[in-house]
């Protein structure tokens, strides 16, 4: 379904599905039917013609006509869904207790089934002659649909090209010395003990906030507590406080009930005696940072240091009133500086443009005016897979970006760069991106819960049958990334897990979203609900505490929404249930609907929402879900998540026959008999837990299914049978996740029948298992068929019985692996394990514990492409055995550090003194070490004070 053309997408395959023979329509519906669907595939075409046209070359009778076809979509998707949803339920099997009983059921279904095509008949004839009307009425007024200049091809590849945010060319000039010298880290005397406060101010798109990020990772590990915290427009300071408290370590379940008084003076004692850096992002009003400045202790003279930043001088200025203070004025890159950053995102290489558009490279440089969000956002449209795009449409573009960007113009000239990448998105995914306004301000948007919203919208649709929905969003989601309309965020691994969007991209397409009445938006401005009449889709991000009426009794009618996304603070809000009648999603993420909540809303009146395919009720507190949800035969996707008080699954969820995802992680759920095998459609299932052999046997049932996540709390040998024969009818499985509550024993009997009797499938990508276990699985995949272990690129074994060389030489060869934790759970492991150069090629996270029974050593060359390494040092056992003592390797290796290093020291059974002398070789390894990683080295036992050299580690154990 594309923003410009409503839910045609989505409608049109509905009114085909209409005409065939299994609903048994009048013949004059029938051609009513048959009538409007070619009627609206014509004008299907011509509103993605007009989507391909730069809104301002958008002649305004269009967008009337194409704001009338838009709207009647919806109307008509309504009716057609209603139809089905009405005729489907009736078509279920029902009780045959008695042939009377049955008798009856079936008159009282061929009633209603006779009544509800009467129904969709005079429906249809009413939006056929509606449609019939605006078509007269264009041709009347003689309404032409331009032909768009030939759109830009892009890039169509899904993996993101992103670079981290420090490599952004001319980033380690500016941070390193101009910054960091305004900062004064590198001094001891005593004006580098007071507090010392920075702010960065310039125009959106220069980099504030990846400059400030960037120094944040350099000298975070230089403070006892540390915060980042985004503020943005129209802020909420209790929230930012709060934000504030929590990301420092204080997060205290108090917080919420306090005002912002309290909340400052709780700030101002926790960092009372505390060296503290704090990052406060993108301000707007000089008062909030007033309210905000009282909270930092000014005089505890440890070395604190603050930096915000903003695009207001008068802001910056306000910020830096003390002398010790500094105002860093963010200047655009350099000629030079731009040129690379825009070669490098095209052509992989800044000495790689062929001469032809040397020019045309520099005249586009130019006119980005030096700014990296203009660079990347056009060096993005351009970019190509395999084929350099023509010199004609690179010549298109630099004509259509205007003047060019200056100081003076930045916001006009930004934003018309910014709508041309946009005009040059594919329909589907301008929808897609829009979507993302329903978010407030500088959200982290986490990637899955996003892809399956688009999913349950229907703004994705089947490439070829049998695909996976959700792959195809995901899709959608690394071409948005690709194009640089959201900024991906890495997890440790180096995966992409969430996106931001840039405050200036959100400015647009907000715009776009009111212009085409795609969202409304209550975020607590006063001016948001807009065109209420024609409410499709809500987002209750933020009311005004003074208000005392309800901001959406002017909504005319509530039937037509057909989104509801609520962010906490708004939840007061939210009307009864049973109004919305063609609700399809509905998410309640992180609202309070617990019994000690102070609103009750009540669940059961869920059951009346018929048409939904999303339920978001993660974090929501709920203890028990009510029978009636059972009544939504339509739900593809239902989000539990962190629900602790849940217990138990209604047996009415058997009905659930489309649900594709469900996540019970963090709840304690236990589903009933059942009700697995029946969930047929299912694909993602997360957080389920198995204590009989019968619910271990239903899960070979869930033929789709690619992610499984399970938990074993009975520990027999026949649940655990019964899941690997379940395991061996799963072929689609991508992602395998166990946790076994239950002793070595039980969980090596699972081990062995998982390694005995089941093979992976090829396109197997991670495993991970909390149970004592061997190693013996992993090395038996391998050695039968390394090829079925070709795409794994995560593997988490978090209690290992013991490691070999052998192990880790096998593990190493997997070609894919790119995150591996290996933890052992006792001491029988080799006594020196050798990381060689000829192995873990595409490694980005390493993770490596032996306990105090191994030394490791890393060779030279060795885990080329590592950005985080974490691994343990038995101090007896490298004494003892002689191999360089506390030389690891560490120095002048491991050369794509550029995260972390984190070393568990094992002490136990040496003596104290070699316990210190093994901390300060590990400690000059590493601070020589040319990424200068972040440094983290833990004794295990710690070391108590007073300890003599001479005294054993466990009789200073301080657990």
């Amino acid at each position: 379904m594309e923003v410009v053309t409503g839910a045609m997408g989505s409608l049109l395959p509905k009114l085909g599905e209409l005409l065939m023979d299994e609903y048994n329509l009048h013949k004059r519906v029938k051609k009513d039917v048959e009538f409007l669907r070619k009627e609206l595939e014509s004008m299907h075409a011509a509103l993605i013609k007009v989507g391909e046209v730069p809104r301002d070359k958008v002649d305004r009778q269009v967008k009337l006509w194409a704001d009338e076809v838009r709207e009647l979509s919806y109307d008509m998707e309504d009716v057609v869904d209603k139809f089905l949803v009405r005729v489907e339920g009736i078509q279920q099997p029902h009780d045959n207790t008695g042939r009377f009983k049955e008798l009856k059921n079936k008159m009282v279904g061929l009633f209603k089934k006779g009544k509800n095509h009467h129904r969709i008949a005079d429906a249809i004839k009413e939006i056929k002659e509606h449609l019939q009307e605006v078509s007269a009425r264009r041709d009347r007024n003689k309404v032409v649909v331009p032909n768009p200049t030939e759109p830009i091809a892009i890039d169509p590849c899904l993996r993101a090209l992103y670079a981290e945010a420090t490599e952004l060319v001319g980033i380690y000039g500016k941070r390193d010395q101009e910054l960091m010298r305004l900062l004064s880290m590198e001094g001891d005397g005593a004006s580098e003990k007071r507090l010392k406060k920075v702010s960065i101010v310039g125009f959106g798109g220069l980099g504030k906030t990846t400059l400030a990020r960037a120094v944040y990772d350099k000298i975070k590990g230089d403070f006892d507590c540390r915060a980042f915290v985004p503020v943005g427009q129209n802020p909420d300071i209790k929230k930012v406080l709060r934000d504030i408290l929590i990301d420092l370590g204080n997060p205290h379940s108090d917080l919420a009930t306090l005002d912002a008084n309290q909340l400052i003076k709780k700030l101002h004692e926790f960092l009372e005696n505390k060296r503290y850096l704090t990052i406060i992002d993108d301000i707007w009003d000089e008062k909030l940072w007033e309210g905000l400045n009282f909270a930092f202790p000014k005089r505890n003279n440890l070395g604190s240091r603050l930096i915000t930043t903003t695009r207001i001088v008068s802001v910056s200025n306000s910020c830096c009133l003390s002398n010790n203070d500094s105002v860093y004025q963010m200047k655009p890159l350099s000629v030079d500086d731009s040129r690379k950053l825009f070669y490098k995102r095209i052509f992989s290489d800044e000495n790689g443009c062929p001469n032809e558009f040397e020019q045309v490279s520099r005249d586009i440089v130019k006119k980005c005016g030096g700014v990296p969000l203009a660079i990347i956002t056009i060096a993005s449209a351009l970019a190509g897979r395999q084929k350099m795009k023509p010199k004609c449409e690179w010549d298109i573009l630099l004509h259509s970006l205007g003047s060019g960007l200056t100081e003076d113009n930045s916001l006009e000239e930004m934003r018309r760069i910014l709508s041309f990448s946009y005009s040059n998105l594919p329909s589907h995914l301008k929808t897609c991106l829009l979507y993302l306004c329903i978010y407030p301000e500088d959200s982290v948007i986490y990637r899955d819960i996003l892809i399956w919203k688009w999913v349950a919208e229907g703004f994705v649709h089947h490439e070829n049958q049998g695909t996976s929905l959700f792959l195809v969003g995901l899709n959608y989601f690394n071409q948005l990334i690709n194009r640089s309309m959201i900024q991906p965020i890495y997890d440790g691994t180096g995966k992409v897990y969430a996106c931001r969007v840039h405050d200036m991209v959100l400015d647009l397409i907000r715009s776009l979203s009111r212009e085409t009445k795609f969202v409304n938006l209550l975020d607590g401005t006063g001016n948001s609900m807009s065109s209420q009449s024609n409410c499709r889709r809500l987002s209750l991000q933020k009311i005004n505490e003074d208000d005392q009426a309800n901001p959406l009794t002017d909504i005319k009618s509530m039937t037509r929404v057909r989104s509801i996304t609520i962010f906490p603070p708004a939840i007061k809000v939210m009307p009864s249930l049973p109004r919305f009648e063609v609700l399809r999603v509905l998410d309640l993420l992180g609202c309070n609907l617990g019994e000690n909540s102070s609103l009750q809303l009540n669940l059961k009146e869920v059951g009346h929402l018929i048409h939904l395919r999303y339920l978001g009720l993660a974090f929501t507190k709920i203890s028990k879900l009510p029978t009636e949800i059972g009544k939504l035969q339509f739900l593809e996707v239902l989000d539990l998540g962190d629900n602790h008080n849940l217990k138990e699954l209604p047996s009415t969820v058997c009905n659930f026959r489309r649900l594709i995802y469900l996540n019970l992680f963090g709840c304690q759920v236990f589903p009933p008999v059942g009700v697995l095998q029946n969930l047929t459609s299912i694909e993602v299932l997360r957080g389920i837990l198995v204590s009989l052999n019968i619910i271990a046997q239903e899960l070979g049932n869930l033929k789709r299914l690619r992610e499984l996540h399970i938990g074993f709390r009975d520990g027999s040998l026949d649940s655990y049978e019964g899941f690997v024969k379940s395991l061996c009818n799963l072929h689609h499985i991508e992602s395998l996740c166990i946790d076994c509550k239950f002793g070595e024993t039980s969980s090596f009997e699972l081990v062995d029948l998982l390694g005995e009797r089941w093979v992976p499938p090829v396109h197997f990508r991670e495993f991970v298992s909390s149970m004592p276990s061997q190693l013996s699985p992993l090395r038996g995949w391998i050695k039968r068929d390394p090829s079925h272990l070709s795409n794994l690129s995560e593997l988490f074994l978090l209690s290992v019985k013991e490691v070999q060389q052998d192990d880790v030489e096998i593990i190493g060869g997997l070609l894919s692996l790119r995150c591996l934790w290996i933890i052992t759970s006792t001491h029988q492991t080799q006594r020196l394990l050798v990381i060689r150069a000829d192995g873990f090629h595409c490694m980005v996270d390493f993770h490596l514990d032996c306990g105090s029974a191994t030394q490791i050593l890393f060779e030279p060359g060795a885990l080329p492409t590592a950005e985080a390494v974490r691994f343990s040092l038995g101090v007896r056992v490298a004494k003892e055995d002689g191999n360089g003592g506390f030389d690891l390797g560490l120095q002048g290796n491991l050369l794509s550090l550029r995260r972390n290093v984190s070393v568990f020291i094992y002490c136990r059974g040496a003596r104290v003194g070699e316990a210190k002398e093994a901390e300060a070789a590990v400690r000059r390894a590493l601070e020589a070490h040319p990424s200068h990683p972040r440094i983290y080295i833990q004794m295990r036992p710690r070391i108590a004070e007073g300890a003599h050299d001479d005294d054993l580690c466990e009789e200073w154990t301080d657990f």
